[in-house]
């Protein structure tokens, strides 16, 4: 494993499998309901440095695994996380609640941050960083907002 992380690749891979079927069957996308740019600028990019990331190794920036016993448990806990975060996507595909937003950010943060502390990737841990607390304020606020528009037109 020496630029490219054929695992993360694959747990990228299926991580947006979901939001692709989600982007094609929600024709209208997604309303942003909470305006923060700030916010949002640095979710958008601590999403796309982590998407990165988990990919590609540059040098100098990535250390590996501690050992055998580390890359297994590098493998089990994003397993975990990618499988949860597709059976969170399934069980409440067309439900807007807070669980859901909650679970949809804070599972893929998990997966960030924790590959990038098994692989020992400073570029992956701090984009992990900046995007996991922008990512989920964005989600539960969306959440928030879209409730107090629902109740205002009651």
């Amino acid at each position: 494993m020496e630029w490219i992380n054929i695992f993360g690749l694959v747990f990228m891979t299926v991580i947006i499998i979901p939001n692709i079927i989600f982007a094609a069957k929600r024709k209208d996308g997604f309303e942003n309901l909470w305006e923060n740019k700030t916010v949002e600028t640095l979710e958008q990019i601590g999403r796309f440095c982590c998407f990165g990331f988990m990919v590609i190794n540059i040098p100098g920036t990535w250390f590996g695994f501690v050992s055998d016993e580390a890359f297994a448990l590098y493998l089990i806990v994003d397993c975990a996380l990618t499988l949860l975060y597709c059976a969170v996507w399934a069980i409440c595909f067309k439900k807007d609640s807070m669980f859901k937003a909650v679970a949809l950010s804070v599972l893929p943060s998990a997966l960030f941050l924790f590959s990038g502390i098994m692989l020992r990737s400073i570029f992956l841990i701090v984009s992990a960083l900046i995007f996991a607390p922008c990512h989920i304020l964005v989600s539960c606020k969306n959440v928030a907002a879209k409730k107090n528009k629902r109740s205002d037109t009651k």
